[in-house]
């Protein structure tokens, strides 16, 4: 089983990564971008019931691999 992991910035916390690609397209001439949110993408491969690994794959995002007072994280199970 696969899980796609996407974590991204909360909403309410400043991103400058995110500001200074959004900053650098415009300057390129892409206009009409609103907010760049800039975060990263896991994929783990994992075996076992689809039910235990679902609940692995919640507790590692929220213990390690994002942190949760900054950022948000979903995923998804193939």
């Amino acid at each position: 089983m696969k899980a796609k992991i996407v974590i991204t910035p909360k909403k309410a916390v400043l991103d400058p990564q995110g500001k200074a690609v959004q900053n650098a397209l415009e300057h390129m001439g892409y206009g009409g971008i609103q907010a760049v949110h800039v975060g990263k993408y896991m994929e783990i491969e994992i075996d076992g019931e689809r039910e235990s690994v679902r609940k692995q794959i919640d507790e590692a995002c929220h213990k390690l691999l994002s942190n949760p007072v900054i950022e948000d994280y979903h995923f998804q199970l193939e």
